[in-house]
C-alpha cells in the first residue's frame, strides 16, 4: 500500500520525467515526433498522445472519488476521450500546454490525498464500460507506472534517435535520510 508520502513523490517525478521527455523531444529534426518508429503508438508523438489520453481518462475518472477531490475540479464533468488512441495533435507545444496542465493537476491532487482516501474502495468503468471496484491506493500506483512503463518507451525512441533524455532514475530524487 503507498503512502500519501509516496504518492506525492511519485507526482513529483512524474512531473520532473515529462519536463524531461519534452525537452528531449524538442531537440528532434522537423518531422521526428512524427515518425513511424515501430513502437506501440507508433510514433513518439503517438506514444505522447497515449500517455495524455490515458492520464485525462483516468484523471476524470478519479473525479467520482468520494473525496471529492478539489484538485480535479477542472476536469469534473468533462467528457474523457474514449479510445486508448486519441490524438490530441501532433504539435509539440499543444502536447506540452496540455501535459503541463495535466501534471500540475496531478501534482495538486497528491498533495490532497489522506491516508483514508487510499483505502477507499474505488468504483470505475472501463472505456468499454465494464464496471471495477478496486483498491483506490493501488489504482494510484497503477496510474504511476502505466506512466512510467511508457515513457520508458518515449525514452527508448528518443535515444534510437540520437537524443539523450538523461537520467530517468527516481531514486535521484528519493530524499537522503538524515
Amino acid at each position: 500500500m503507498p503512502t500519501c508520502q509516496d504518492l506525492v513523490l511519485l507526482a513529483a517525478y512524474n512531473a520532473d520525467m515529462n519536463r524531461k521527455l519534452y525537452d528531449a523531444a524538442a531537440q528532434l529534426p522537423a518531422g521526428e515526433l512524427t515518425a513511424d518508429r515501430g513502437a506501440f503508438f507508433g510514433s513518439l508523438a503517438g506514444t505522447m498522445n497515449h500517455l495524455l489520453t490515458a492520464d485525462t481518462i483516468w484523471l476524470t475518472r478519479f473525479t467520482d472519488h468520494p473525496a471529492g477531490f478539489t484538485a480535479l475540479a477542472p476536469l469534473r464533468g468533462q467528457p474523457a476521450p474514449t479510445s486508448l488512441a486519441h490524438s490530441f495533435g501532433t504539435e509539440l507545444p499543444v502536447l506540452r500546454a496540455y501535459r503541463e496542465r495535466l501534471d500540475g493537476y496531478i501534482t495538486a491532487l497528491a498533495a490532497e490525498l489522506r491516508p483514508e482516501h487510499l483505502e477507499t474502495t474505488f468504483v470505475y468503468r472501463s472505456t468499454k464500460g465494464i464496471a471495477f471496484h478496486k483498491h483506490f491506493g493501488s489504482v494510484l500506483l497503477h496510474f504511476f507506472n502505466h506512466q512510467t512503463h511508457h515513457r520508458g518507451q518515449a525514452s527508448t525512441l528518443l535515444t534510437q534517435a540520437g537524443v539523450d533524455i538523461g537520467v530517468t532514475d527516481l531514486l535521484v530524487i528519493v530524499p537522503e535520510v538524515a
